[in-house]
């Protein structure tokens, strides 16, 4: 629970600091006058820039020199709006119940998108309300998303790439997958980047792009496969009959784990000191690591009952005699 806190606390403090940098990058840009700690020089230069970026220099004083508080209250209750328009664009998001994992998939992907168009319409609409040019203000940007493009040709890729991982369904919310070695289940497809987690709770995160191979592990029924021993001199015939009838009884027991009845292979192979004999059973991927720990102990059980031995290791020490 610790660990839980400090990542709160820890993300609490990265919004702090991100509100923080954006004050300060309103200041300079928006008010170069209210930055006591620039020069003369630079307070010109950050108007010309405004000048050129946004139409023309905002300035935020009225007629008579005061300060123009109305100005910076409407900014306020326009960004309240925004906040409480995407929070309520979220509730409604929350509402939506859906079983599918493309549902899912769709829903994250819509909310982040919302999410982006919340902040570049608070932005434009915000400069608007502090009275720039609000086609300058597009044009500017249209050419600084141009000139970003060049210098984050991957961050595009990741983008593109996320759009047809979602319309060409390679995988969804909740699906398992293997990329690179790397097996987990699906926890979140963003615009840029992929989240998933393992058995042990371990969380990757994947830039789109880089997922170019993977294999899809809930598209097709997994196998989870258990392996017996027992001893030569226990009855073969004896041991398959209890093996068949415990099978028979497995898809009742644990319906969920079992779809179907577990089938017993045969003789796997003959060892040292011991008949191998193999049982399969068809399951969802999900469930592959828990089926197979099942197999393993009603497998063991059904033997002790019938009495048929399940071999261990033995070493034959030999003392040779003078």
């Amino acid at each position: 629970m610790s660990e839980v806190n400090n990542k709160k606390r820890t993300g609490r403090a990265g919004r702090v600091v991100g509100v923080i940098i954006i004050v300060l990058i309103l200041l300079l840009v928006c008010f170069p006058d209210l930055c006591f700690f620039l020069s003369a020089p630079q307070k010109e230069a950050l108007k010309l820039f405004t000048a050129t970026y946004l139409g023309k220099y905002i300035p935020m004083r009225t007629e008579s020199g005061g300060f123009d508080f109305m100005r910076l209250v409407a900014l306020i209750l326009m960004i309240a709006g925004c906040w409480a328009v995407y929070r309520i664009l979220m509730w409604i998001f929350g509402l939506i119940r859906t079983k599918s994992r493309r549902g899912q998939t769709l829903k994250g992907i819509l909310a982040n998108i919302i999410r982006y168009a919340v902040v570049v319409f608070a932005i434009i609409f915000g400069l608007n309300i502090l009275g720039a040019d609000v086609l300058t203000v597009i044009a500017g940007l249209g050419i600084l998303a141009l000139i970003i493009g060049f210098g984050a040709q991957n961050l595009i890729e990741d983008i593109f790439a996320g759009f047809f991982i979602l319309f060409e369904g390679r995988f969804y919310v909740g699906d398992i997958i293997s990329v690179d070695g790397f097996r987990g289940t699906v926890r979140s497809i963003g615009v840029v980047s992929t989240q998933i987690a393992d058995v042990g709770g371990n969380i990757r995160i994947m830039n789109n792009s880089d997922i170019r191979v993977l294999t899809n592990l809930s598209d097709v029924s997994s196998v989870a496969v258990s392996i017996v021993s027992i001893a030569y001199s226990a009855d073969l015939i004896k041991a398959e009959e209890v093996i068949n009838a415990l099978l028979d009884t497995l898809p009742e027991k644990y319906p969920e784990m079992f779809p179907q009845r577990p089938k017993y292979m045969g003789v796997e192979n003959l060892s040292e000191s011991s008949v191998d004999l193999k049982v399969t059973a068809d399951v969802h991927e999900s469930n592959i690591y828990n089926a197979r720990r099942v197999l393993n102990r009603e497998l063991k059980l059904a033997l002790d009952a019938a009495e048929i031995e399940i071999p261990f290791p033995q070493v034959v020490v030999w003392q040779g005699g003078k």
